[in-house]
């Protein structure tokens, strides 16, 4: 038993009342798993017995994720093992950016990094055993957290809830924390550039002149203007 990969391996031949079943299903995003008979003496190719159709349901928590990450204009690539049919139907329904289907978990790896050579930063989203290795090769893996203990030890980011919105989520909440860090270098850089010639006496000679005391008090205010910027994030990254 097994998929289109099944199918190109042992040169199973399909009947016509097979393919058409499995042609309708695939118009409805629907996978094909096949059962078939080795050759037997005096034929040359493996035969179909049987097809079965079954399908993932589209969470809803995947439109909402799909649509975030266009509007943080982040372009979504799907990469699964399905049959192309089936996953452009898919990606169709949730308006995904490009498709890798048929895809062996060997060759994930091999598809991260061709995005990789045509320029892009690839952020991998992944669960399983088979996604480990591409999570690794990813600029930026992101484990489910509810997935395999070996996804779970490859991503660089985990996430607790199984939840596809979570991953806009964090993006948000990166690039955030990151302007935050951005604000409070120029912030702590501009002060000790001003503050630091005052205080050694740069400006005695006009007669302005920070005190100790005075000193005291603008680095402990400094310190807490930049404590309270970094606590912003709660409340703008979420």
């Amino acid at each position: 038993m097994g998929g289109p990969a099944l199918l190109k391996g042992y040169d199973v031949e399909v009947p016509a009342a097979l393919q058409a079943a499995v042609n309708q299903a695939a118009a409805r995003g629907q996978a094909a798993i096949f059962l078939a008979e080795a050759a037997q003496s005096g034929t040359t190719r493996t035969r179909a017995l049987a097809v079965f159709v079954v399908a993932d349901v589209i969470r809803p928590e995947s439109r909402d994720a799909v649509k975030a990450l266009h509007d943080q204009r982040i372009r979504v690539v799907m990469l699964t093992g399905d049959a192309k049919p089936v996953a452009e139907a898919v990606a169709a329904e949730l308006r995904i950016d490009s498709v890798f289907a048929e895809v062996l978990p060997d060759q994930k790896v091999g598809k991260i990094r061709e995005l990789q050579r045509a320029g892009e930063r690839v952020g991998m989203v992944g669960d399983g055993v088979n996604d480990a290795p591409a999570l690794v090769t990813a600029d930026v893996g992101i484990a489910i957290g509810a997935g395999t203990d070996v996804a779970v030890e490859a991503g660089d980011v985990v996430l607790v809830r199984s939840d596809p919105r979570d991953v806009p989520r964090i993006v948000r909440l990166s690039r955030a924390t990151y302007r935050k860090m951005v604000q409070n270098l120029w912030w702590a850089a501009g002060y000790n550039v001003v503050a630091i010639p005052l205080a050694a006496g740069a400006l005695a000679g006009q007669g302005i002149l920070l005190s100790p005391a005075v000193g005291a008090v603008l680095m402990s205010l400094s310190t807490v203007i930049v404590a309270v910027n970094a606590q912003s994030l709660r409340r703008s990254a979420i």
